[in-house]
């Protein structure tokens, strides 16, 4: 397993991703979408943890239009007051752009089976829903997505498996938000949602100030039983 560095190729320009690889080859590909601090060390240990699973995991710099190569972390006030700036100037539609662009890039990636799944943790968590209506994606998983809510129809589109954590005490998706998402899509076919009680936004991230070690390592589990079912 080790880190190396992925040149994606877009219309308007490249940018950089974080590659981890697994000991053995041919091997299945997910797309690790950022949280609002970069592909900081945090993606980067998930990214290697997904390897270490036996996948190719890739994860992309989807702040590189606004400025390429930001790694923060959750520990300080001026680095969520910078997180916030990069949540607030993100442009979404772009952003999905990226993860396609990355997505037909990674199918053909050396050591790879062709299929390639998703998964997201907050602001990616919103970005792995709509890589999962939007794209071919063969598999996603979303964490505590914030502003979902705001993208239900789309849900008519998917085609492929979805797989939501749901924070209940989430600071960043009211109870009204989570009961419209419920509402939503809880019959839908291809979707599967799960509830964390008494969990707040980022209860999976390491060292973050929510983390919850049991609610983490239920989702992860699910989420590992989800990829090995659909990659």
């Amino acid at each position: 397993m080790s880190g190396e560095r992925l040149t994606i190729k877009t219309p308007d320009g490249d940018f950089s991703a974080y590659v981890a690889r697994p000991a053995q080859t041919p091997a299945s590909v997910i797309v690790v979408i950022q949280e609002i601090f970069g592909v900081n060390k945090v993606m980067r240990d998930i990214a290697d943890d997904f390897a270490a699973q036996g996948y190719i995991a890739v994860c992309p710099d989807l702040f590189w239009r606004i400025e390429p190569n930001i790694d923060i972390t959750d520990q300080s006030e001026a680095e969520w007051k910078r997180a916030f700036e990069l949540f607030n100037a993100f442009d979404v539609e772009k952003g999905i752009e990226d993860i396609a662009a990355t997505i037909d890039q990674v199918r053909g990636i050396d050591g790879g089976t062709g299929k390639v799944g998703a998964v997201g943790y907050c602001l990616g968590g919103r970005l792995a829903y709509l890589t999962a209506t939007r794209t071919d994606i063969d598999a996603a998983v979303g964490y505590y997505g914030v502003g979902i809510e705001n993208y239900l129809p789309e849900a008519e589109k998917l085609a492929r498996p979805l797989l939501l954590h749901i924070a209940a005490e989430d600071g960043f998706v009211p109870k009204e938000a989570q009961a419209l998402i419920h509402q939503e899509l809880d019959n839908h076919a291809r979707i599967e949602i799960h509830d964390y009680p008494g969990c707040d936004h980022a209860f999976a991230r390491h060292g973050g100030e929510h983390y919850d070690a049991a609610a983490a390592d239920l989702a992860n589990s699910r989420t590992a039983a989800f990829f090995k079912a659909n990659l």
